[in-house]
Order: C-alpha cells, then sequence, then structure tokens
C-alpha cells in the first residue's frame, strides 16, 4: 500500500514537472515573433467566435431558469423584485464562467487534443522541427494566448445573454416589471461581479487550452491515442476549472 501510494505521488510529481517544463518551452517561444502573431489571430476566431454559439445557448437557458426558479422560492417570503437579484449575482458571478467554461473545455480542449494529437501521430510535428519551426511557437503559443484573451469575450458575452434572458423570463412569465427587475439586479450590484468572473474566464481559458495541447503533443499509439487525449483532455480540463472556481472564490470573494 505504501508503495503505491509513493508512486502515484511520484508520478503526479513528475507530471507536474513536465507541465511546468511545457510551460516555460511555451514562454520562451514567444520571442519568434515571426510566427504566432498572425496564427493566433486565426486561432481567436476558431476558438472564440465559433464557441460563441454554445456560449449563448447555454446561458440563455440559464437565465430562464434562474427566473423561475428564484420566483418559486422567493414566493410569500421575499420580494419578487430580488428575482432580478439572484439572476444578475448568480450569472455574473458563478453560471456564466463556470457553465461556459465547461461547455468549452469539450469544445475547445477536444478539439485541439485531437488536432495536434494527429499532428503528432501522423509525424507532422517531426516535420517542422526538421523544417527549423519551434512547434510551440506554432502550434502551442497560438492557441494558449488565443483561449486566453477569447474565454473572457465569450463568458462576458453569455453574462449580458443571461442577464437579459433572465429579465425576458421575469417581464413575461412572473409578476415583475421592467422597473422592478432593474431595482432588484441594481440594489446589490458590484463592479466586483463582472471582473471576478473574467478573471475566473481568463485562467479557465488558459488552463483549458494548455491541457488541450499538452495531451495531445503527448499522444502515442496512432488513432486510439488520440481519441485518449481528447477524452483525457475534457475530463481533465472540467476537473481544473473546478478546483480554479474554488480557488478563486477563497482569494478574490
Amino acid at each position: 500500500m505504501y508503495q503505491v501510494i509513493t508512486q502515484r505521488v511520484a508520478d503526479w510529481l513528475s507530471g507536474l514537472g513536465r507541465v511546468g517544463h511545457f510551460v516555460s518551452d511555451t514562454v520562451s517561444s514567444a520571442r519568434d515573433t515571426r510566427i504566432w502573431p498572425g496564427l493566433t489571430v486565426v486561432q481567436m476566431r476558431r476558438i472564440g467566435v465559433n464557441s460563441l454559439p454554445i456560449g449563448l445557448f447555454i446561458s440563455a437557458f440559464t437565465g430562464v431558469v434562474l427566473a423561475l426558479q428564484s420566483s418559486y422560492t422567493f414566493t410569500g417570503a421575499v420580494p419578487l423584485y430580488f428575482v432580478g437579484t439572484l439572476v444578475g449575482k448568480t450569472v455574473m458571478l458563478e453560471l456564466a464562467p463556470v457553465l461556459t467554461g465547461l461547455a468549452l473545455s469539450g469544445r475547445v480542449g477536444a478539439n485541439i487534443a485531437a488536432e495536434l494529437g494527429t499532428m503528432r501521430v501522423t509525424e507532422q510535428v517531426d516535420a517542422l522541427e526538421t523544417l527549423a519551426y519551434n512547434p510551440f511557437s506554432y502550434l502551442v503559443l497560438p492557441r494558449v494566448l488565443a483561449a486566453t484573451v477569447m474565454f473572457p469575450v465569450v463568458v462576458a458575452a453569455a453574462m449580458a445573454v443571461g442577464v437579459a434572458s433572465g429579465w425576458i423570463t421575469a417581464i413575461n412569465l412572473l409578476d415583475l416589471s421592467t422597473v422592478e427587475f432593474v431595482k432588484g439586479l441594481q440594489i446589490f450590484y458590484n463592479f466586483k461581479d463582472i471582473w471576478f468572473g473574467l478573471v475566473k474566464a481568463v485562467s479557465f481559458g488558459f488552463a483549458v487550452a494548455l491541457i488541450g495541447c499538452v495531451k495531445g503533443l503527448s499522444v502515442r499509439g496512432g488513432a486510439e491515442g488520440v481519441g485518449r487525449a481528447a477524452t483525457e483532455a475534457v475530463v481533465l480540463s472540467a476537473e481544473v476549472i473546478l478546483v480554479l472556481d474554488a480557488f478563486w472564490a477563497v482569494v478574490l470573494l
């Protein structure tokens, strides 16, 4: 039993060291400004703009459910205008960043891991090295930067849509007016509600892209290895998002 625990701890520390070395190589590749800026713009469109539909879809129905559930909970005990408070606080602080991050961990993390894994098993990464291209500046840095920049953009849009859908639900399905909903939205509003969610989104984007790149470039075993890497990237990204969510709550709230 002791040997099993020791081996697992050693494997964990070894993996942490490999990730640290991977991050160091990624940062060092930023000096190769001939390659990564243009590729980063392309990845920003693929990772950010193309992810907007799923982020907005999730947030829209989250706002609807929050408004209805809060109305059910508050009936006869709390003034109904607090529906606006609950929708605004919950969407901006927690649900928009976390639910969007989890959705994008599947869309973005799996895509990155599968794409880079396929390039690894088909020896395209080796070909880049043969042509004197740094794989980190060509493949990793653009994706990590794009995800770090675009995750907050998608989350900001999700925040706006979530609150808007909660408002539309409140004025159409609940006994609330726009004035009352906005009153509840403003009563406990703090600018921290917005930037707290965006800070979390930045960390989620960095983690998801980095994990996808690590898993993709470490693929072995052909098509089976690519599928395994994509699955591991999604699962690990989801776990890291939840850990980071708790970390930022402890540190910033």
